[in-house]
């Protein structure tokens, strides 16, 4: 049973640790193209609405990876945490399936929008268009934070005569005490992520004296986010 327990919870790991490597950068990357596609819409300089279609095209790539990585993990609960969806599930089920319904279709619609709808549908709709890939991308985080917060304070459930729970304070499960710090740590940790992610390539553009325009954009933009986000 002990040998049983550790493989579970290796495997878990493992797999939920591959996953979280692209989320991460995703959810960093998000704020970042909206503010490069906000920052030509102030000032029509093109190379800012470059660098928002260059790192969209990594986000795209990144998005469906951590597509495919965060698939194992829902069959995980039932696999490998059988006793526990059970007897948790009419609650965990409500903010897994929320992050999948809203957030995550919010996010891969409009990701199509940003990719291929900038010609057809003009400036406006495509800058709209990174609002809502930032959006969705944070309100997936949201969901998942506030399953993860549930798990670590169980709220707003009762408990049945089978001895299982269900959902009894919707709210009190989405608006979870200890999910507000955990969040805000989260999507600090994600916004440095991507920050140092884009100031690296702009440091190795620079540094390489190639493409120097566009690495001094991502140099100021992942610097100036980073800080911001590490004081947070």
């Amino acid at each position: 049973m002990e040998d049983a327990l550790l493989v579970s919870r290796l495997q878990f790991a493992f797999t939920v640790t591959y996953h979280y490597l692209f989320p991460m950068l995703t959810m960093g990357l998000a704020l970042l193209i909206f503010v490069l596609k906000s920052a030509y819409m102030r000032n029509r300089n093109e190379l800012y609405n470059n660098s928002a279609r260059f790192w969209g095209k990594i986000f795209a790539v990144t998005f469906v990876m951590g597509v495919v990585t965060g698939i194992p993990l829902e069959f995980q609960f039932g696999t490998n945490w059988a006793a526990f969806s059970e007897y948790a599930g009419d609650i965990i089920a409500q903010t897994l399936a929320m992050e999948g319904a809203f957030a995550f279709f919010l996010e891969s619609a409009f990701v199509g929008l940003f990719l291929w709808g900038e010609q057809r549908f003009g400036q406006g709709l495509h800058w709209f268009s990174s609002f809502m890939v930032f959006l969705g991308t944070w309100a997936s985080g949201y969901f998942i934070i506030a399953t993860n917060a549930w798990v670590q304070h169980p709220v707003g459930y009762r408990v049945l005569e089978n001895g299982n729970i269900e959902l009894d304070n919707y709210w009190a499960v989405l608006l979870n005490s200890w999910m507000w710090p955990q969040y805000a740590h989260n999507m600090g940790g994600a916004v440095v992520c991507g920050a140092f992610v884009m100031a690296g390539l702009g440091a190795f553009y620079v540094l390489g004296r190639r493409h120097e325009e566009y690495g001094r954009i991502f140099l100021k933009v992942g610097v100036i986010a980073g800080v911001l986000a590490s004081l947070w």
